[in-house]
């Protein structure tokens, strides 16, 4: 049984969210502010996070930001408002997996729990690989059944969304996606607004397989059109 850390400060939208979740048969753990965030996670066994942005003593930036230093890649949910456009980026440049904005339906936030778990279930993989899901582009390596990329020989860590676009543009080298296609075969929703979203875990990617990510070899733009893997 997976198990969603619900953290607003709100408790209603806690306790709407907890049973919409708890009916499909998900574990919840409540904390009403980051610093009990931390706390729940460092207890262990947390699967997804559900993180509001504006909380006392600890807002959901600063804990996401902790909790991506700390090296963790459990899956970011950031529930914002709509006021909260600047902080939606900020919550993807420091590491949040997605964001849903209040007022919200909770079965949507349900359905993009669900995404988000088969990311992050997928990405513990064990199984020996057939030879076919070795992907190699350059020195650039993704073992798609281990669910490991290296640069050279080096392990990238990569978050669950990270690796999903990056497995797209590997499996399709020369190919040219926009970025709606990106975002509608990767979080499986329809691509509104998903411009900056895509853009924001683009660069993230280049800054972990790239050389220079300022002058990339592996993830190119082609502008006005989209982003593909360049061959190497």
């Amino acid at each position: 049984m997976n198990t969603v850390l619900i953290c607003d400060d709100d408790k209603d939208i806690v306790s709407a969210l907890k049973i919409y979740l708890t009916s499909e048969g998900y574990r919840t753990v409540e904390a009403y502010n980051g610093e009990e965030a931390l706390a729940a996670v460092k207890g262990g066994n947390i699967d997804c996070i559900l993180m509001d942005i504006m909380m006392p003593k600890l807002d959901g930036i600063r804990a996401t930001a902790q909790l991506r230093e700390a090296g963790g890649n459990i899956p970011i949910i950031l529930l914002t408002a709509k006021s909260e456009d600047t902080d939606k980026v900020l919550g993807l440049n420091i590491g949040a997996d997605d964001y849903v904005t209040k007022p919200f339906n909770p079965v949507e936030v349900v359905a993009r729990v669900k995404s988000q778990l088969r990311r992050y279930t997928m990405l513990g993989g064990k199984t020996q690989p057939p030879e076919d899901e070795v992907l190699r582009n350059g020195a650039l390596e993704m073992d798609d059944s281990r669910k490991t990329v290296t640069v050279e020989g080096e392990p990238v860590a990569l978050t669950p969304i990270e690796y999903s676009i990056l497995r797209l543009l590997m499996r399709n080298p020369g190919r040219v996606y926009s970025a709606s296609q990106i975002y509608e075969l990767v979080w499986n929703d329809p691509a509104l607004g998903s411009e900056n979203t895509v853009a924001v875990h683009i660069r993230h990617i280049r800054e972990k397989i790239e050389i220079d990510p300022a002058n990339p070899r592996y993830i190119r733009v082609v502008w006005g059109l989209g982003y593909k893997m360049e061959k190497m």
